[in-house]
């Protein structure tokens, strides 16, 4: 500092002072349900495994000088931390008792313990600077790629040619945080800290990635999971190559929209996408694919999924949608779900335009199916003294849907019908209005209106009763997980990922004007404030649907960042 003033005194300073930055960094090495705790087990284990480096070369004649650790548990995992400039002191201590309040809320631990293996003296002299680089990679990185990732300000770096404005530019950043490479392909890791990837999640995710010009990822994620389809169904989730998990009743239909909207953007044209080869060993293409999915859905594949021939709807099992809660069942929608509906008429119009061949078992075109199809729902899950659509018409598997009594719980799964293009006109205004009335919250929309719904949805666990089954919105997502977090995971709390969807639903409802488009870019922009909390430049899984709307769940979603995104990128592109 040269010609500064001490404030508390205010003397003047010498002309040269000598300032420097002592830093300290705790590590841990746990499984994100775990804490870790001092014991003679965890001092033998950092102690023996975390010796320091010099990652700086040392010039000829010099004493080597320490400027980092590496914390290497086994031969695949390494974590290495040093400074640019500074030097590392190997002198190890502990933290105790580190607060640990969001795991407090979840009615976890809300304490643990952390292993600092040593201290890093950094220089601070007048003009210059120093970087603490943390690492995982099994390589040590070059100075070129550490000087890639220091930022003074996100606006002083070139904008990609996709991005055109400075919150689209941090969408794009966040957005390459999810895609991770999986054998010989791409996959989307749904979330972190806890997702691996999902099926609908990577899938609904892709939508945005198109939107970010991701396009090869995008190409590496159909042929993934093009690869593990069999007789209409694809994995909820896959662990290595166990794809076994097979309960999701939405998953191959959203990889029909990711076919559809991938064919439109791919400047190879539509054939480069539905030509493309799985790899597997029967030789598919993703258009074998998208056809095997909608034959095995009328065909009934063996996860229980079933269509109702009379209807042209399709059936589901209660915890199959994105509404997953099970153990207890937080979101009972066993029967006609709305949004299954709305994606399963989009496959069928995609089959039609492909000309695909029809179901084995049936004459009737994929056109003449998804005409009948769209009839029934418009007969069946309108509700008109409402104002919206049914979320889901309650049925056992085998009851007919002409006989299944639709809820009137207002959810935002009814705007996809407007979204996704399936609704105009009054009902697409008065869905959106009422959407914009109890589910909208700032960066977020509920999943369930604070209003009583007929009929009551009980939640049970154990032969307790969770919750009041004719008011069941519950506005905050804290506590245990099953007596207090389930019931409110998709009853109440705001997500994210569905946000933008009511914004592209308000612009569609009102015929794209310019007023309409405007109201949508100030709602959509109202996310800004999650990306600037909590896990800085990413969005979160959910929030709180009661002020003040606390951020929840997982702190970095990838179809959070890849649905505004999107949608974003769509409205910058529209007059208004």
């Amino acid at each position: 500092a040269t010609g500064s003033r001490d404030s508390r005194f205010g003397t003047p300073l010498p002309e040269s002072c000598r300032v420097g930055l002592v830093v300290r960094v705790d590590i841990e090495d746990r499984n994100f349900h775990w804490e870790t705790k001092v014991n003679s087990g965890a001092e033998y284990h950092f102690a023996a495994n975390t010796r320091p480096v010099s990652v700086r070369p040392c010039p000829a004649g010099q004493q080597a000088v320490f400027d980092g650790f590496a914390f290497t548990p086994t031969a695949d995992r390494r974590l290495t931390v040093h400074v640019t400039e500074g030097e590392y002191h190997h002198a190890a201590e502990w933290s105790r008792d580190i607060p640990h309040p969001v795991e407090s809320t979840r009615g976890m631990e809300g304490a643990g313990d952390a292993y600092s293996p040593g201290w890093f003296e950094i220089p601070l002299a007048s003009g210059t600077g120093s970087t603490v680089v943390v690492s995982a990679s099994p390589v040590p990185l070059s100075p070129e790629r550490i000087a890639g990732f220091v930022r003074e300000r996100g606006d002083s770096v070139p904008l990609p040619a996709a991005a055109d404005d400075v919150f689209t530019l941090a969408l794009h950043r966040a957005a390459t945080a999810f895609v991770v490479r999986r054998d010989d392909s791409r996959t989307v890791i749904a979330g972190y800290p806890w997702f691996l990837d999902w099926g609908r999640d990577s899938l609904i995710a892709a939508r945005g990635l198109i939107a970010a010009g991701m396009l090869g990822e995008v190409r590496g994620l159909l042929v993934t999971f093009g690869r593990f389809e069999e007789e209409g169904t694809l994995p909820n989730s896959i662990h290595g190559e166990n794809a076994s998990n097979r309960e999701t009743s939405d998953a191959p239909l959203w990889y029909g929209v990711v076919a559809e909207e991938m064919a439109a953007a791919d400047p190879g044209g539509a054939e480069a996408v539905y030509g493309l080869s799985t790899g597997d060993a029967r030789g598919r293409t993703v258009r074998d694919v998208l056809r095997s999915i909608a034959c095995g859905y009328l065909a009934g594949p063996g996860n229980g999924i079933a269509v109702d021939h009379a209807s042209g709807m399709v059936w589901s099992p209660p915890h199959f949608t994105w509404m997953d809660t099970n153990h207890p069942a937080g979101t009972p929608r066993e029967g006609y779900p709305v949004e299954i509906q709305v994606l399963w008429i989009r496959l069928l119009r995609q089959l039609d335009r492909l000309k695909a061949d029809p179901w084995d078992g049936r004459g009737e075109s994929w056109g003449d199916l998804a005409r009948r199809t769209e009839k029934s729902f418009l007969q069946y899950f309108w509700l008109e003294e409402r104002g919206w659509f049914s979320d889901c018409l309650h049925a056992e598997k085998g009851h007919p849907a002409r006989m299944s009594p639709p809820d009137d719980a207002l959810r935002s799964n009814a705007l996809l019908a407007v979204a996704l293009d399936l609704v105009t006109g009054e009902k697409a205004r008065r869905t959106v209005e009422a959407s914009a009335r109890y589910l909208l919250i700032p960066g977020a929309l509920r999943s369930l209106a604070p209003l009583p719904v007929t009929p009551p949805l009980p939640v049970w666990h154990h032969g307790l009763l969770l919750n009041n089954p004719d008011r069941p919105y519950w506005g905050r997502y804290e506590g245990d997980e099953d007596t207090r977090r389930k019931p409110a995971y998709h009853n109440g709390t705001a997500w994210v990922w569905t946000f933008p969807a009511f914004c592209e639903a308000l612009v569609k409802a009102h015929g794209g004007t310019p007023a309409a488009v405007a109201a949508a870019r100030a709602y959509l922009g109202s996310v800004d404030r999650l990306m600037s909390t909590g896990c800085l430049g990413q969005l979160p899984e959910i929030v709180d649907a009661d002020a003040p709307h606390v951020a929840r769940g997982c702190d970095a979603q990838a179809w959070s960042v890849t649905e505004v995104l999107r949608v974003w990128k769509w409205l910058r592109s529209m007059p208004g």
